[in-house]
C-alpha cells in the first residue's frame, strides 16, 4: 500500500487521533456483537505500547435529531473496550468543548480516551456526515498532528471524523485493520493469483451492477446467486414464478450476460417455496424455471455442484452476498455449500466482502476457515467496484 501506516510515525508522548469503527449492535444498552471492537484492538494496543495517547473517534448508528441520541451513546463501548484492554478508557461523554479538552490534556502516555458518538454532531446541520470544515479542524486540533484511520467501514464516506481530520494534520496514516482490508480486497482484485473467481449474491442486481462490470474485467469467472438470479433469469425469458425481480433492470441483466463472454455463471436450479414466510411446501426445481405460485429462496443442489466445479483449483476467491435466505435453515444449504467449496481449495486466498456474507460465515460456523472477512460491507463493495475510497485517498502518501 502506497500510504503511510501507523508503523511509519513516532507515537511516543503524542496525542494520537484514531478513527475506529465501533458501530456495534446494541440491545437495551448491551453490545450483542463486539467483533468491530476486537478488530480495532491491534492498532490501539500498538499505540499504547509505543507510548502514544490514543484519542478514539467513532460513530454509532444514525442520528438526525435530538431524540435519535437515545440509546446511541458510546458509554457501553467504552466499558467493553476497557475490559478488553485491561485498563481504564477515559470517556468524557461529549464530542467537543472544555470538558473534552481537559480530559485529553490530562492523558498520560499509554492512556486511551473515547470521544462520544461523532454522529451526535449531525443533530445541528449534519456536521459530521457532511464533513463540516470547522468540525474537522476542531477535532484535528485535539491531537499532535498524527491521525490514524482504522475504520474501513466508513472509508467510503467523506466525514469530518476521517477526511476532515486528515486534511488538518501533518500525517494521516492507516491502522493495521485498514491496511489489511486494502491488502486483501484491493490487491485480490487488482493483482490476484489466478484462477480468480468472484461470487456475488444478494437480492438486487441494482446494488451490484458496478461490481459485476468491474469483476467481469478482472476475474476469470463470476458466479451469481441469491435473489438477483431471477432478474437474470427473466431477462432470458425463463419462468420465475413469484420470485424477486427488478423489472427495470432486465435490460441491464441482458447486457451483462451478453458482454460477459461466458464468464458470468448462473445457477441451474433453485430451492423453491410457495411463500416467503408461513410456506407449506419447499422443494428443488427440476431446472432453472421456478414453478407458478412459488418463489426461489436459495440455489438448488445442482447449482451447488456446478459452483463447486467452477471453483475447482481457484487461488483467489472474493465472495459478497449469500446464495439464499440463509437466516432460515430451510434455505441455507446453498450458502453453506458455496462456503465449503471455497475453503477446501488448496492454497486459496479466500475473502468475504463484509455485510450479510460475513454474518453468514460467522453464524454458520465457518468464519475461521476464510483468509479474510471484511469489516465493511459498503466500503468493500466500492473497492470491488474499483472506486477510490475518500477515507483512504485522504491518507498521507509514503
Amino acid at each position: 500500500m502506497a500510504k503511510l501506516t501507523v508503523k511509519d510515525v513516532d507515537l511516543k508522548g503524542k496525542k494520537v487521533l484514531v478513527r475506529v469503527d465501533f458501530n456495534v449492535p446494541l440491545k437495551d444498552g448491551v453490545i450483542t456483537n463486539d467483533n468491530r471492537i476486537s478488530a480495532a484492538l491491534p492498532t490501539i494496543k500498538y499505540i499504547v505500547e509505543q507510548g502514544g495517547r490514543a484519542i478514539l473517534f467513532s460513530h454509532l448508528g444514525r442520528v438526525k435529531e435530538e431524540a435519535d441520541k437515545a440509546g446511541k451513546s458510546l458509554a457501553p463501548v467504552a466499558a467493553d473496550l476497557s475490559a478488553k484492554l485491561g485498563q481504564e478508557v477515559v470517556f468524557p461523554g461529549v464530542t467537543r468543548g472544555a470538558e473534552l479538552e481537559a480530559a485529553i490534556d490530562a492523558l498520560e502516555d499509554g492512556q486511551v480516551l473515547l470521544v462520544e458518538n461523532t454522529r451526535f454532531e449531525d443533530v445541528d446541520g449534519k456536521k459530521e456526515s457532511k464533513n463540516d470544515e470547522e468540525l474537522g479542524k476542531y477535532w484535528a486540533s485535539l491531537g499532535d498532528g498524527i491521525f490514524v484511520n482504522d475504520a474501513f467501514g466508513t472509508a467510503h464516506r467523506a466525514h469530518a471524523s476521517n477526511v476532515g481530520i486528515s486534511a488538518n494534520v501533518e500525517k494521516a496514516v492507516a491502522g493495521f485493520l485498514l491496511e489489511n482490508e486494502i491488502a486483501y480486497i484491493q490487491e485480490a482484485v487488482e493483482t490476484p493469483e489466478r484462477p480468480f473467481v468472484a461470487i456475488l449474491g444478494g437480492s438486487k442486481v441494482s446494488d451490484k451492477i458496478g461490481v459485476i462490470e468491474n469483476l467481469l474485467d478482472k476475474a476469470d469467472k463470476v458466479l451469481i446467486g441469491g435473489g438477483m438470479t431471477y432478474t437474470f433469469y427473466k431477462a432470458q425469458g425463463i419462468e420465475i414464478g413469484n420470485s424477486l425481480v427488478e423489472e427495470d433492470k432486465l435490460d441491464v441483466a441482458k447486457e451483462l450476460l451478453e458482454k460477459s463472454n461466458g464468464k458470468l455463471i448462473l445457477p441451474v436450479d433453485s430451492k423453491e417455496a410457495n411463500a416467503f414466510a408461513d410456506y407449506t411446501e419447499v422443494r428443488d426445481t427440476d431446472g432453472e424455471a421456478v414453478s407458478e405460485g412459488f418463489l426461489g429462496l436459495d440455489i438448488g443442489p445442482k447449482s451447488i455442484a456446478k459452483f463447486e466445479e467452477a471453483l475447482e483449483g481457484a487461488k483467489t476467491v472474493v465472495w459478497n452476498g449469500p446464495m439464499g435466505v440463509f437466516e432460515n435453515p430451510d434455505f441455507q444449504a446453498g450458502t453453506i455449500g458455496v462456503m465449503d467449496a471455497i475453503v477446501k481449495q488448496p492454497g486459496v486466498k479466500s475473502i468475504i466482502g463484509g455485510g450479510d456474507s460475513a454474518a453468514a460465515a460467522i453464524n454458520l460456523g465457518r468464519a475461521e476457515k476464510f483468509s479474510w472477512i471484511s469489516t465493511g460491507g459498503g466500503a468493500s463493495m466500492e473497492l470491488l467496484e474499483g472506486k477510490v475510497l475518500p477515507g483512504l485517498d485522504a491518507l498521507t502518501e509514503k
